[in-house]
């Protein structure tokens, strides 16, 4: 992979986590302690209210994780180590890097 290719990922990866990191922001609202309070909201607004909460703390889980994947393709990339697999030690080709930036595995490996 040349130098060119390796600053698009990068730039890439950063773009992806600065939006990442915005949406997270954004929805830190919807992570909050539903309140329990019966006389102000009612049985099935709580429990929609609830459910709502898990959906949000679900989608907070995977962004978590989204952005630990990208924090790691950033050092691979420092460290002369993106876009080589890390089963077999070959080039990951730079289509499927274009679909996931973040992947560690080349299409054989990954099978």
């Amino acid at each position: 992979m040349n130098d060119s290719e390796l600053k698009e990922f990068k730039a890439m990866l950063l773009r992806l986590k600065t939006e990442l990191l915005d949406l997270e922001e954004s929805s830190k609202d919807a992570t909050r302690p539903v309140e329990l309070d019966q006389a102000s909201v009612g049985r099935l607004s709580r429990m929609d209210a609830m459910q709502s909460q898990e959906m949000a703390q679900e989608a907070s889980r995977r962004r978590q994780q989204q952005l630990a994947r990208i924090d790691g393709a950033l050092r691979r990339i420092e460290s002369g180590e993106y876009g080589i697999c890390f089963r077999c030690g070959e080039e990951i080709d730079a289509r499927r890097l274009t679909a996931d930036p973040t992947l560690t595995r080349c299409t054989r490996c990954a099978e």
